[in-house]
């Protein structure tokens, strides 16, 4: 079948050619996938809206040669109320930066999205930012097994998890920045 529905959470986009986007979208039933999102740069596309950076939407896909083809969107969740906090926004692209590098292409893990789902709920309802933060890490770590020393959960998260991804972590200055 050449056709499919998922429901995932956009989060990683990139402009690609004239008015297309690549998106990362972290589905339910196929993990971290990449989707390219034809013409949706373009300004009469009724999908744009749909596949915003951090919404959770019903995407039907077609399988191309390399990356499924978008062909239809429907919001579930946008996450206004994060999208209108600078403080919010920028932990909720932190946990999108660490689910993305932590995470491998095309392997299934309905409990990093019911995690990634749970933290965004969270970020949009709570005003607890940087308790919530570490405690995602922790879960996020444990489920992908990257951390199994028991109760221990005193530790430098950040230096831990690029410790890891071999890399520094981008949105780790800009929550600094913004004082936690």
């Amino acid at each position: 079948m050449r056709s499919f529905k998922t429901e995932g959470i956009v989060i990683k986009r990139k402009n690609y050619g004239e008015a297309d986007r690549i998106l990362t979208v972290f589905t339910k039933r196929e993990g971290k996938i990449q989707v390219r999102a034809s013409g949706i740069r373009r300004v009469p596309s009724r999908r744009s809206a749909h596949v915003e950076l951090l919404n959770y939407a019903t995407l039907t896909l077609y399988r191309g040669s390399m990356f499924p083809t978008l062909t239809e969107a429907q919001t579930i969740e946008s996450f206004s109320p994060i999208k209108d906090d600078l403080k919010k926004i920028g932990t909720a692209y932190h946990v999108c930066e660490l689910v993305d590098g932590l995470c491998a292409e095309d392997e299934e893990n309905e409990r990093v999205f019911r995690l990634l789902e749970r933290i965004l709920i969270r970020l949009a309802t709570k005003e607890d930012i940087v308790e919530t933060l570490h405690k995602f890490e922790i879960e996020l770590l444990i489920t992908l097994g990257f951390w199994d020393r028991g109760n221990d959960y005193n530790f430098d998260t950040h230096a831990f998890i690029e410790n890891i991804m071999e890399r520094k972590l981008k949105s780790h200055k800009f929550l600094k920045d913004l004082a936690f």
